[in-house]
């Protein structure tokens, strides 16, 4: 009988060249849109800009909550996105849910149900790879919940990147083909598992968000690097 052919140190090498690769070329689309070509050129450079300088954006409605999708009485795996026109409030509400989860109660295919319904509909700017990777794999996520693990997080404060603020000021224009902002959030997530809390863990996090005007907001992305 014929061998199996496997593979070669250069063909998986190869693979593993690709799949990076594909993840450069979305975080490169995504910085793209965000920053247009002089934003990402500030972006990468870490020019710095004048601090006075403002995004051309003003929210268009009070932010309000949706209320939460449940069956039978139980409460969703992941809350609902807010029906909000203002960027900030929205990717704050979503750094919040991003690293919130819950293994005692929920499967790891409800939680990612649940964190689909806040992406942008539109295929061509959303990356849902960056979100999905957020979440752990399956196998993780059983050895989770057999040790009765959930995450809770706080948000703190969210801006808009000072390198997106220069790249509009450079370009007002820019952002009117896709809608999509730059917004840097701040958290402490603290994790716990059967009774016993592991403490707070800082971090920040640079969400791309789509708002267009008369349209609640929707996640694009997660950015590869943060941007202050």
């Amino acid at each position: 009988m014929p061998k199996s052919r496997s593979r070669s140190p250069q063909e998986r090498t190869y693979r593993s060249s690709s799949s990076v690769l594909r993840r450069a070329l979305l975080g490169g689309l995504v910085l793209a849109v965000l920053l247009a070509v002089a934003g990402l050129l500030a972006y990468l450079t870490r020019a710095e800009s004048p601090a006075s300088t403002q995004p051309a954006h003003t929210p268009q409605s009070t932010p309000q909550v949706a209320s939460p999708e449940a069956t039978d009485g139980k409460r969703p795996a992941v809350a609902s996105p807010p029906e909000t026109s203002d960027p900030i409030t929205f990717a704050k509400a979503a750094a919040k849910v991003l690293w919130t989860y819950d293994t005692r109660s929920f499967s790891r295919a409800e939680h990612v149900a649940g964190l689909k319904r806040w992406m942008t509909t539109e295929t061509k700017y959303a990356d849902w790879e960056s979100v999905s990777d957020q979440v752990p794999s399956p196998v993780l996520w059983s050895r989770l919940h057999d040790n009765h693990q959930y995450a809770t997080a706080k948000v703190g404060e969210g801006h808009f990147p000072q390198a997106f603020k220069t790249a509009l000021t450079q370009d007002p224009g820019a952002i009117t083909e896709a809608y999509v902002y730059a917004v840097t959030v701040t958290r402490k997530q603290s994790i716990a598992w059967k009774g016993s809390e592991s403490g707070a863990e800082s971090r920040a996090t640079t969400l791309a968000v789509q708002c267009r005007p008369d349209h609640a907001c929707a996640l694009v992305g997660i950015l590869p690097n943060v941007a202050p």
